[in-house]
């Protein structure tokens, strides 16, 4: 009688721990899930921000390009148009990172540093651990 009693607890137990391993994998997965959703929407965001900054940057340079322009016929100097160099840089990495392929070219860079120069991005101290964790926390109690 207590053979089978006990069989049968073994069994529930399995099953029981078979459930829990599947629900820690489905909850591990949407956690994965989610986390991707946060960055995805974020790096959305980003380049919205990046696309509003070359709306005013544009308007910007139009506006001091043309000014620049309309002060060299008035005085013929050359001078009057050095500033348009460097604000066409800035306009041009601008208008990249908007509407370009640099979101691109950085994520592959980024790969390459993380496949070949990945002691660059140890932390500090190494990884938190669960004790160091508990350590600061009752730190901040006392």
């Amino acid at each position: 009688m207590g053979s089978i009693v006990t069989k049968s607890m073994e069994q529930s137990f399995r099953k029981n721990q078979e459930l829990m391993i599947e629900m820690n994998k489905i909850a591990v997965e949407r956690q994965i899930q989610m986390q991707n959703q946060m960055r995805e929407r974020a790096t959305a965001v980003q380049i919205a921000r990046a696309r509003d900054l070359v709306n005013w940057i544009g308007s910007f340079y139009a506006l001091a390009a043309l000014g620049m322009i309309v002060g060299f016929r008035r005085t013929r100097k050359p001078s009057v148009l050095v500033p348009l160099l460097p604000l066409t840089f800035v306009t041009a990495y601008h208008i990249d990172m908007a509407y370009g392929n640099k979101l691109h070219r950085l994520r592959v860079e980024a790969e390459n540093i993380m496949q070949s120069e990945s002691d660059l991005l140890a932390l500090p101290c190494g990884l938190p651990t669960i004790s160091s964790i508990d350590q600061a926390r009752l730190k901040t109690h006392e």
